[in-house]
């Protein structure tokens, strides 16, 4: 099926997004709108310019007031020496804020040395992620999550570990993606969490096909990130850092195209459609040769499905106002 949210849509309401942003350099304390639509329940979406620990830092006081116990900090950690990961000073400086903190992973199911969880720990070091507790969560094995409403999948693997947790923070590196035609935080929790044998392999494969995409995909990474989702209620919250923006995944590693779009800043929300949707928006806000890699990505590979179904599956909003700090 073909997605129904047009380029049309989206560039009208990247338009609105950019007067919103550009209004909020001079009244940086302005509650924006966009879209605008009065009497319709609109999500918040935090926004900073300040890509730094300090930045971070300060978005993520917005939006952590639902987390609480034993939190799980899922990040893209990167194949060996990856270029454009989140810098890990300013996850160190985050996770120093986050005392019951842990960042989580899965083993991925593509060649890689992350196919096994010891190769997936040497990446680890390689990359830096030495500061903090790091836990493969499908390291012992999986577990079955329910899919609430799933058309395509009625239940979703994910490493065991993840039921060690009481809530999640998803901080995303938002880029481009190869199958995803952009990786937010849907990607990041739905694949990013699924065990790396067969959560990943149920997520991606369409009859005989492992690598199936277009959107069909999209859905069942939907799917995916409703089994997420609903695993943690209310106690889940997001952040994307919009930087270095490559058409590719940091699964890519440094065989990833070089980002053509500049430098955004992080958005954060209690909501992920939203907060995806808010990514989109100002992705498509900027100007055509900054964007043209990223959006014909997107568009290519149905990227925009992923907008749609989330609210078809009751995700989130895709009406939001963007707060600036």
């Amino acid at each position: 099926m073909k997605s129904r949210l047009s380029r049309r849509d989206i560039l009208k309401t990247a338009a609105t997004v950019t007067g919103a942003i550009a209004a909020a350099s001079v009244f940086p304390a302005t509650v924006l709108a966009a879209p605008r639509k009065e009497g319709v329940l609109k999500a918040k979406v935090f926004f900073t310019k300040d890509i730094s620990a300090n930045g971070l830092i300060k978005i993520y006081e917005k939006i952590n007031t639902s987390l609480m116990g034993r939190i799980s900090v899922k990040v893209h950690t990167g194949e060996p020496n990856g270029p454009n990961i989140i810098p890990r000073d300013m996850v160190k400086a985050l996770m120093a804020k986050i005392p019951n903190g842990a960042v989580v992973e899965s083993n991925v199911l593509y060649s890689s040395p992350r196919q096994n969880t010891a190769g997936h720990r040497e990446t680890l070091k390689i990359n830096g992620w030495t500061f903090c507790p790091v836990d493969i969560l499908d390291e012992d094995g999986d577990v079955s999550l329910p899919i609430p409403g799933g058309k395509r999948l009625k239940e979703a693997a994910f490493g065991k570990n993840i039921l060690n947790y009481d809530s999640m923070l998803a901080l995303t590196h938002f880029k481009g993606h190869t199958m995803g035609g952009f990786g937010g935080s849907l990607k990041n929790i739905a694949i990013g969490c699924a065990s790396g044998k067969v959560g990943k392999a149920q997520l991606h494969r369409e009859g005989a096909n492992q690598w199936a995409g277009g959107p069909n995909f999209m859905e069942r990474m939907v799917e995916g990130g409703k089994a997420l989702t609903s695993r943690f209620g209310t106690h889940i919250a997001y952040i994307n850092v919009l930087r270095n923006m490559s058409v590719d995944c940091d699964c890519v590693g440094v065989s990833a195209a070089k980002p053509v779009a500049p430098d955004v800043g992080i958005l954060a929300s209690t909501d992920i459609l939203a907060v995806d949707k808010a990514s989109v928006d100002m992705v498509y806000a900027l100007s055509e040769e900054q964007r043209r890699d990223l959006t014909k990505r997107i568009e290519s590979r149905s990227g925009l499905r992923q907008l749609e179904y989330m609210k078809i599956m009751g995700m989130g909003l895709d009406d939001y106002e963007i707060i600036e700090i």
